[in-house]
């Protein structure tokens, strides 16, 4: 009996940004990418490419004002084609655990794919929210982004910056342990027995 596919397509309009996205969670990794926030574009390349997550994201939306809508609603939509394409999560490790250096910058996140949105952010150094990463991204985005994906997908998520002193090092680890302990939870575990849950729901 085969497996059935774990994708998904999400398209949402508001008056302040336009998303199309599409994912595998069953992927190679493979990414094709165009926010119009590039260094939003670098994290979901990191995010996929770690998590073994195929993406495919094409968002428009009002950055003159500010990119705070268009990285937001992207999160938003990420989480929703998150929790589709892990449809009834049977079969699935569901755990994950991941510690993962970029130079000086090291972070911890650790998932549960649980049914359960929360969120646990912490270890950011004092400053890190208000400097802008590639003259467009500002470091808050990086807490509002793993929100809206947690809160949509239902996954209970803590992430820890353990060190770090650039703030381009410290988000894209940040984003690389994210995806490395979503690729292990996620996974489908062999010895795994329907839903790993007591409650036979997740």
């Amino acid at each position: 009996m085969s497996t059935p596919a774990r994708t998904a397509r999400v398209q949402r309009e508001t008056s302040e940004s336009s998303i199309d996205l599409s994912l595998d969670l069953d992927g190679t990794g493979e990414s094709d990418i165009e926010t119009s926030v590039p260094f939003y574009d670098h994290l979901l390349t990191a995010f996929a490419k770690h998590s073994l997550t195929d993406l495919r994201v094409r968002a428009s939306g009002d950055i003159e004002i500010d990119v705070h809508h268009t990285v937001e609603d992207v999160g938003i939509v990420l989480g929703t084609a998150i929790k589709q394409a892990l449809g009834d999560k049977r079969g699935i490790s569901r755990y994950g655990d991941a510690l993962v250096p970029l130079d000086e910058a090291l972070a911890q996140a650790v998932v549960d794919i649980s049914g359960r949105p929360y969120l646990v952010h912490t270890g950011e150094p004092a400053g890190f929210e208000l400097h802008l990463i590639g003259g467009h991204f500002t470091g808050s985005m990086v807490r509002h982004v793993f929100e809206a994906i947690t809160f949509h997908s239902a996954m209970t998520v803590h992430v820890d910056v353990r060190a770090g002193r650039d703030p381009h090092h410290i988000a894209e680890a940040e984003f690389k342990a994210f995806a490395r302990a979503f690729r292990q939870a996620k996974a489908l575990d062999p010895l795994v027995s329907g839903i790993p849950s007591t409650k036979g729901a997740l």
